[in-house]
């Protein structure tokens, strides 16, 4: 048995695979708070899912929480009658369910393309043979509130086994020694490793970041590493969920 909030088609939004088509889960639960949430209802557990019944129509159904796994992987496949670029799974954060998603996982026929806060370790290596993209964020400690370097260091030497992406949301509140130790992190496991960053979307009372700023982080990024790229929200843009 599984919880999610909510199941459908559409738009990946942010980060490396902007623009493509998917399938989101959204997970319900999460073990952090961050002032800049966009969908902070996932944080908690709810009693129905709402569950798109025909891929970007939405068309939706309320689900009973929870849903047994088999049937909640026979409806998402059944949204792949067109085609998508991967399931994403999403929250929340997905891996606070780690051990349905290693059940759900092999069920479904498509990529799995993960998208997490990159703090739980232990979780990720019981779910990783079955991911196959891994977009993993680094929370910065002027958004969260708290300080989260290990977790994400470990996290980011385990991910690095897949196809993974860094993405850091940047608020006005955000400053040079918190991103310069985000790009240290990163280049210490791979220069590789490309990395968006994100500025906020002011929501919750959030301060903009500024394009003066943007392009300074940008600038010390890439002393370091080899892949950086600025991508805001665009489905906020675009009107899509």
């Amino acid at each position: 048995m599984i919880d999610i909030i909510e199941l459908f088609s559409s738009v990946q939004g942010e980060g490396l695979y902007v623009g493509t088509r998917q399938v989101f889960v959204r997970l319900a639960g999460c073990n952090l708070s961050c002032a800049y949430c966009d969908t902070p209802g996932s944080r908690d557990f709810c009693k129905n899912a709402l569950v798109e019944r025909t891929p970007g129509k939405r068309d939706f159904s309320q689900l009973a929480n929870p849903l047994p796994i088999n049937n909640l992987a026979k409806i998402i496949n059944s949204l792949l009658t067109i085609r998508h670029h991967s399931i994403s799974l999403t929250g929340g954060e997905p891996l606070c369910q780690a051990t349905m998603i290693a059940e759900l996982a092999p069920l479904l026929n498509a990529p799995i393309y993960l998208e997490t806060n990159g703090t739980l370790v232990e979780q990720l290596a019981l779910v990783l043979p079955h991911i196959d993209i891994i977009s993993m964020d680094i929370k910065l400690p002027s958004t969260t509130g708290k300080t989260c370097w290990r977790e994400h260091r470990e996290f980011l030497r385990l991910a690095a086994s897949k196809e993974v992406f860094v993405k850091i949301v940047i608020t006005g509140q955000s400053n040079h020694a918190e991103l310069q130790q985000a790009f240290d992190l990163v280049a210490s496991v791979d220069i590789n490793i490309p990395v968006i960053l994100q500025p906020v979307t002011p929501l919750n009372g959030c301060e903009p970041v500024s394009p003066d700023a943007m392009l300074s982080y940008q600038e010390t990024a890439l002393t370091l590493l080899n892949d950086v790229r600025v991508i805001p929200q665009t489905h906020k843009y675009m009107g899509q969920l």
